[in-house]
């Protein structure tokens, strides 16, 4: 009989990235796959699975209007735990960092099944940030049976934790597979103005911003630097694809009223972001994923934090921090929009995170797992 792997995630992120993931599982003649969401997202997470043809076989539904990190954990733990006892997966995968994928990891552990972490091994350094992902991380850590870590640097940061080399294996990031395959797709556009914009030839600035611990003051500097970017280069269009919580919207959207050079849209679905980021001159974020995917696009990112979790792409050269400090934010746009050499030395930089073959490493790392085991004790303790 070949193991049940049982595939939980619950927001766009983790869609994107177990997506390729569950592809491989579904070809593979070695395992069975079972999916379920827990509906963490809704529209943005029916979007991607609609995008890479996956039909979950469990949908738990727990989005609610304003509801509590504690009523997600609570949610997804009580709705999963029958499934674990109908489906008797062999090992169930999560990723990242969400409380999805916390809340999962616990849920499976309760009943003693193995867990597996796809990109295991990230850390700020700073519990509070990014909130809460940076305790949620470390949480999944202490569970797991096997970490799959993107990148060396992720590795040493689970071996300096205690964490046994013998359960981690370095993969590659599962979103450079994701968006590889999501740009070959060639995907239009739903609104017409950013049609008009890609046939225009114009620079594009692509922004994102949602980010938890930029909530307010920080925020709105935000929405002010942008205005200032949009008056001192009036050639480029600055594209805000804007996050549907009403805390980020009326914090940035009132600075930019009466800008001419501002498009602003509803939250792009996965493919037509990534065609937006595959067209955009500079990409301004706060966004963990986009840091990992615009570098293979040859696009200069610059993060609106103080710290990151993903240092490797700071480290080659690919990724600038340079927090939300409204004068260096005008200040780090203008200098690659003015400055040929600082912007090539971004854009030609070689992305750490991997050549787009993750998920088959990912399927490599499982048959070496539950090759020898015949029990889910087992599988957790070889």
């Amino acid at each position: 009989m070949r193991p049940r792997i049982m595939t939980v995630y619950g927001t766009r992120p983790e869609a994107i990235k177990v997506a390729p993931v569950i592809k491989a599982l579904e070809a593979s003649d070695e395992f069975d796959s079972v999916t379920v969401v827990t509906g963490q997202h809704r529209e943005m997470l029916d979007q991607v699975n609609e995008l890479f043809g996956i039909v979950p076989d469990h949908d738990l539904n727990i989005m609610s209007h304003g509801q509590t990190l504690a009523q997600i954990f609570a949610r997804v733990i009580e709705g999963l735990d029958p499934i674990l006892e109908k489906e008797e997966p062999a090992a169930v995968i999560v990723q990242g960092d969400t409380s999805t994928s916390t809340a999962a990891a616990l849920a499976a552990f309760y009943r003693q099944i193995p867990v597996i972490h796809v990109e295991a091994g990230l850390r700020s350094g700073n519990i509070h940030s990014p909130f809460p992902e940076e305790a949620n991380r470390k949480i999944t850590t202490q569970i797991a049976a096997l970490h799959l870590a993107p990148t060396q640097t992720s590795r040493t940061n689970l071996v300096a934790e205690g964490v046994d080399d013998s359960t981690i294996v370095v993969t590659g990031n599962t979103v450079i597979d994701a968006l590889l395959m999501t740009v070959d797709k060639e995907v239009a556009f739903s609104d017409y103005r950013l049609e008009e914009l890609a046939a225009s030839g114009r620079r594009i600035l692509l922004v994102t911003t949602h980010r938890r611990e930029n909530w307010g003051g920080a925020m709105e500097g935000v929405g002010r630097a942008l205005a200032r970017i949009s008056r001192e280069f009036p050639d480029i269009e600055i594209v805000l694809p804007a996050h549907r919580n009403p805390i980020v919207r009326d914090a940035v959207l009132p600075q930019l009223v009466g800008v001419e050079n501002v498009t602003v849209t509803e939250p792009l679905a996965y493919g037509e972001f990534a065609r937006m980021m595959s067209l955009s001159t500079v990409i301004l974020t706060d966004s963990g994923g986009v840091q990992e995917e615009a570098p293979s696009l040859g696009k200069p990112v610059l993060v609106m934090r103080e710290n990151t979790e993903r240092p490797e792409a700071v480290e080659a050269g690919a990724v600038q921090l340079i927090g939300t400090d409204e004068d260096r934010i005008v200040n780090g746009v203008s200098r690659l929009l003015t400055d040929a050499s600082a912007y090539a030395a971004m854009s030609n930089a070689i992305n750490p995170y991997g050549d787009g073959r993750a998920a088959q490493a990912t399927l490599f790392a499982l048959l070496a797992k539950t090759s020898s085991a015949s029990t889910n004790q087992e599988i957790s303790t070889c």
